[in-house]
């Protein structure tokens, strides 16, 4: 991201946030806690951890996670709607926002008051640029950083014309409002697919031209369980044999895939277990009971193999697809929860695994079910990659118009 500028156009100033208006400090009434100050529902509270979960591409605060009392307002600091207001501790400092209500802010937020020059949605852009450098530079420490009113301040930013930097904000808000729609669509695409899921998956819903019953059975009917073994963390590396580990299974695949993010080389590869594609993996450890059993289908075309705590389920009569998203299913899960042994760390066995009971349809209608979950997959992914390249796309934008590297045309900017 942008750090100081130390280079700026001719016609560019650079002007001190103080210069622009009275900084000040949020407020926070104590005891934390207090019942005759907290969850009360008077006026908004708006806390650094509210602050810095709105989405980056979202400009204004809309809605706080908590109010206080009138007895905490007035222990705490109101700040009017249209105020520029940062985080000013922790490691989310620098994180910059315009108020789009009356609130209370607690004391980890710094705010811009009476402020008479300037746009806000140009600094506010610029100031969001500026995380690392506040963090890194301005408050460093060994503790936690920490920006003082004196220290926000100081904080200088680029100084354009009023209409250039409006133009710039305006430029800068079209990305915005692109990714803030993009983040949306996807959010839609993920609730439809899950409604989906629930329908085909359970035979709610059944496509056109499937009207066989659909059979009850258990997952052992379905094929034959392995042992994954071997690999360790030490032993992965950037290319090789494709593997996949089980805590991957948790934190990065889906329901399939075909592709893996670790490979290990040909020697470790031939002590562990090879995977084949249509093969079911499942976590066979993990922290809760709730989540334990996670399963993924392996569906790539390349050979891999798997790690130690992973159950391999390896059959033919079934949709791979298919059927590690149906053993997801929270009704499924339920199932493995009931059989999952341990407290701090849980296991599961395969010969839980074997008895879990599924009602399944026949072969070609599995198949179709599938497709139907794998083009709302694609959807879903292409939105994704144009999400990134819009982010990506957002940070150069920012380089160059907040810095004056790249200049709008005189129309733009007037």
């Amino acid at each position: 991201m942008t750090r100081q500028p130390t280079e700026l156009p001719s016609d560019w100033d650079r002007r001190k946030l103080g210069d622009l208006g009275q900084v000040v400090r949020g407020g926070s009434p104590r005891p934390a806690g207090d019942p005759r100050y907290f969850n009360g529902s008077f006026i908004p509270w708006l806390t650094v951890a509210s602050l810095t979960t709105i989405p980056a591409s979202q400009m204004q605060v809309t809605e706080t996670a908590g109010f206080l009392t009138e007895s905490g307002a007035r222990r705490s600091r109101t700040l009017e709607p249209n105020t520029l207001v940062m985080s000013n501790s922790g490691a989310t400092l620098g994180v910059a926002k315009i108020l789009g209500i009356r609130c209370c802010a607690n004391d980890g937020i710094g705010a811009l008051i009476e402020q008479h020059s300037g746009d806000k949605e140009f600094i506010c852009q610029f100031l969001n640029t500026q995380t690392d450098y506040l963090r890194d530079v301005v408050a460093p420490g060994n503790g936690q950083p920490n920006l003082n009113t004196s220290l926000i301040a100081d904080i200088e930013v680029p100084y354009p014309s009023e209409p250039e930097q409006k133009a710039i904000a305006s430029v800068l808000k079209d990305a915005d409002d692109l990714i803030s729609a993009l983040a949306a669509a996807i959010a839609k695409k993920r609730h439809v697919k899950y409604g989906m899921l629930q329908e085909l998956l359970t035979g709610r819903t059944r496509l056109a031209g499937f009207a066989a019953e659909w059979t009850p059975v258990v997952v052992g009917q379905l094929g034959t369980f392995l042992k994954g073994r071997g690999i360790r963390r030490d032993d992965v590396c950037p290319s090789g044999i494709p593997c996949i580990r089980y805590g991957e299974l948790y934190t990065t695949y889906s329901d399939y895939t075909a592709e893996t993010i670790s490979f290990v080389q040909p020697d470790i590869a031939a002590a562990a277990l090879p995977v084949r594609t249509g093969d079911i993996l499942f976590a066979g450890s993990g922290e809760t009971k709730e989540e334990i059993g996670k399963c993924v289908a392996y569906v790539g075309e390349k050979p891999a193999v798997a790690g130690g705590d992973i159950i391999v389920l390896r059959g033919t009569h079934y949709d791979p697809v298919y059927l590690a998203s149906l053993l997801n299913t929270p009704a499924v899960a339920a199932q493995k929860a009931r059989g999952g042994q341990g407290d701090a760390v849980v296991h599961i066995n395969p010969r839980v695994l074997a008895d879990i009971k599924v009602m399944v349809p026949e072969l070609p209608e599995q198949r179709a079910i599938a497709e139907v979950l794998q083009d709302a997959d694609a959807e879903i992914a292409a939105l994704e990659r144009r999400l990134e390249s819009t982010q990506s796309m957002k940070i150069g934008m920012m380089q160059e118009l907040l810095t004056g590297r790249t200049r709008l045309s005189a129309e733009v900017a007037s």
